[in-house]
């Protein structure tokens, strides 16, 4: 289908972008938990707990104005994802509030069973969180059984298909390197020395999940590579994502943590255009029946409240990047343990 940049690709666009914010900056938090437990010492974990302490709720904000973005747009795609897949999002509610609840809690008391409990809690609760949004990305791309009337016709465990497993485990290596390249940035001394040497075992194990998901994705799924092959110079940004992985180990090793940071979250931007750019006009695929595929078109809110809302993200949009620019600007630097710690 030809791109036209009109008001409902301006919207997917602009879904895309939130969406991609929120994996860039939540996902190193999230990748912080996963490989959480592989600090030993009480102190050290204090440390890594704290290098996301300012920052980990208002990375959230970028989703929550994500799923607002989209009930606003595509009102039938929200009313068909969120009562389709109710199970998984409730219970990734869950797993999202009971991380919150770990972060703030984990601190309150000395005893050592309660803080294991919180750590093991916060830790188990990120890999979740990362596995899921990876599970839900693989079903857009895979498709799900959806009815004439945009009704989601499948069950939970249709979801956990081994496509949309494989890129679940994907996205938490994603994540996983993400987070170690932040936590090197923000730590000092032996613990940033330790964490250091996990960056490049990350990066392995993403670039090896990623390339068999790669693979998977061209022979299972070929409509994904549809419009690169009619439209070549797309291509740049496959390259400019082979790139972006390629330079974090140089970084790392020349101990350029802040590029390597950035690296990293380009690279985690370039797959989100690589996915937009495989389903598109697409937003949920119906398989068997393509026919019933809710698009930017068949699935959007009207030219009028397309417009409306345009002018209020125009308005609001920058006040999310302030804020964002703000906070981290203000606990930019190593992290420093004080009473008001985690």
């Amino acid at each position: 289908m030809e791109f036209t940049l009109d008001l409902n690709t301006i919207w997917f666009i602009l879904i895309g972008v939130l969406l991609a914010g929120y994996a860039i900056l939540d996902g190193f938090d999230l990748g912080v938990g996963a490989f959480y437990l592989l600090v030993k010492d009480d102190k050290d974990r204090r440390v890594i707990l704290n290098s996301i302490g300012p920052v980990w709720d208002g990375n959230e904000v970028w989703l929550v104005t994500g799923g607002g973005a989209l009930f606003a747009a595509f009102p039938d795609v929200y009313a068909t994802v969120f009562s389709g897949f109710y199970t998984a999002f409730m219970f990734l509610l869950f797993v999202l509030i009971f991380r919150a609840v770990a972060i703030e809690f984990r601190s309150k008391q000395q005893m050592k069973w309660w803080r294991k409990w919180w750590d093991i809690s916060f830790s188990v609760s990120s890999i979740l969180i990362a596995f899921l949004m990876g599970v839900a990305l693989g079903n857009i791309i895979t498709g799900i059984p959806l009815g004439a009337d945009k009704e989601f016709a499948g069950s939970f465990f249709d979801l956990l298909n081994p496509y949309s497993i494989l890129v679940g485990v994907t996205t938490v290596a994603l994540f996983i390197m993400h987070g170690t390249i932040y936590a090197t940035m923000k730590t000092e001394g032996e613990l940033q020395n330790k964490i250091r040497t996990w960056v490049n075992n990350s990066i392995i194990f993403f670039v090896m999940m990623y390339a068999v998901l790669t693979t998977t994705t061209l022979i299972y799924y070929p409509h994904m590579s549809e419009h690169f092959i009619g439209e070549p110079f797309l291509y740049v940004v496959a390259l400019l994502n082979m790139l972006a992985i390629a330079n974090i180990p140089r970084e790392i090793h020349h101990g350029k943590e802040f590029l390597a940071f950035l690296s990293s979250g380009f690279s985690i931007l370039t797959l989100f255009i690589l996915f937009a750019i495989g389903i598109f006009p697409n937003i949920v695929i119906s398989n068997p029946n393509p026919e019933y595929s809710l698009t930017i078109y068949n699935a959007a809110s009207s030219q009028t409240t397309l417009n409306i809302m345009l002018i209020i993200a125009a308005i609001g949009v920058p006040f999310v990047l302030a804020y964002t620019f703000t906070i981290y600007w203000v606990f930019r630097g190593k992290v420093k343990i004080d009473s008001t710690s985690y």
